[in-house]
């Protein structure tokens, strides 16, 4: 992993500061050097007990197409999440975030196939019992979608209370995504980061 000692970077306190608000930062673009704070009125979450993946999918994992694991390529998926005609993540986002993660805030589910290549997964940050989703991506049909598997059963595993996934989608509907009211969601999330709970093990089998 390189070393984002000598990069530009959001402070790794500003952004846990600014997560316990529930706002979040973007850039219009992988070129832009600067960043954008956001919130939103109506917040996308995934309940917990209430996540589902289609049959699908299911079939995949029980096939054990791919295999699972954390924290290991952090850098490598959310570079592969910007690598499209159209990203909000900067070279400032991934050098903070990749700070982020040296201190343990931010984690990376990665889906490796059969030739042990990066197929898919997704990252995001950590704060008390509160996950939020930041992006995910796919190399290979589906990895993507098993990634997000795997990262509900981490949260289910290990305690978390709350999963944001900051905006509601069509996309992330498929999967149990509801939105609910700013207010609503700020007392939930108040309450996730005041629990503590670690994202570890990917519970492959």
């Amino acid at each position: 992993m390189n070393s984002s000692s000598n990069k530009k970077i959001i402070p790794p306190e500003a952004l846990l500061e600014a997560y316990s608000q529930g706002i979040f930062p973007m850039s219009e673009a992988r070129s832009d050097t600067s960043v954008n704070w956001y919130s939103a009125r109506q917040r996308g979450v995934i309940p917990i007990d209430s996540f589902h993946v289609s049959s699908n999918v299911q079939r995949i994992i029980r096939q054990g197409r791919f295999k699972c694991r954390i924290n290991t390529r952090f850098r490598d998926v959310v570079e592969f999440c910007a690598d499209r005609e159209s990203t909000w993540i900067s070279d400032l986002i991934i050098n903070s975030y990749e700070v982020l993660h040296m201190s343990g805030h931010a984690h990376s589910v990665e889906m490796y196939d059969s030739d042990d290549k990066l197929a898919g997964g997704l990252y995001g940050v950590s704060l008390g019992s509160a996950f939020f989703g930041e992006s995910m991506f796919k190399n290979k049909k589906e990895a993507d979608k098993v990634a997000l598997w795997h990262c509900h059963r981490i949260l289910d595993a290990n305690g978390f209370e709350l999963w944001d996934t900051q905006f509601y989608t069509d996309h992330l509907a498929q999967f149990g995504c509801i939105e609910i009211p700013a207010d609503e969601y700020k007392r939930k999330l108040e309450k996730a980061i005041k629990k503590d709970a670690v994202f570890s093990k990917s519970l492959n089998r």
